[in-house]
């Protein structure tokens, strides 16, 4: 077998990227179409993520916000996004690299996508902000599979890489 082989796993991360990217960058330009809002899971120490110390202390590995009512000043460009979101009243803007998001979830849409942690930032599981704060709730396991109104089981678009790996 060569050694030029076609790394697909890294293909697949960043164009399920670009999705996330290309997604928020509609919302930035147009609002939040009615019915969608995305729960956002983000290693909160990796490269290029910009968090006030306080939050980074309070979520060491992971954190997950919520874009629906209360955010403002979204900015999408190719390597990270910005949001103005309130934490306990306090309002602040974060800056996340797109490469330090592991899950893009949009409940409504029965759509999520999880990713790789960056390398050395693996974390044990989500730190998830308390319920008290506006800008955090829980956090969707993104499975394949969901329940409607009437209690039955729905299949879902959830794409996980690991589905297409060796073991």
């Amino acid at each position: 077998m060569s050694q030029d082989t076609i790394d697909y796993h890294q293909l697949m991360q960043a164009a399920m990227r670009d999705v996330v990217r290309r997604t928020l960058a509609i919302v930035a330009e147009g609002g939040l179409p009615p019915g969608h809002f995305f729960y956002v899971t983000f290693v909160t120490q990796a490269p290029g993520v910009e968090l006030a110390p306080e939050l980074v202390a309070r979520y060491p590995d992971e954190m997950t916000i919520i874009i629906q009512h209360q955010f403002w000043d979204l900015e999408v460009d190719e390597d990270a996004f910005s949001v103005g979101l309130s934490f306990s009243s306090v309002s602040q803007t974060l800056t996340v690299p797109f490469s330090a998001v592991v899950s893009f979830v949009d409940p409504p849409a029965e759509f999520g996508l999880r990713f790789a942690a960056p390398p050395g930032f693996e974390a044990e599981g989500p730190r998830r902000l308390k319920d008290d704060e506006p800008a955090a709730g829980p956090v969707p396991e993104p499975a394949a599979a969901s329940r409607r109104s009437d209690g039955q089981r729905t299949g879902g678009n959830v794409v996980s890489l690991e589905d297409f790996r060796k073991k």
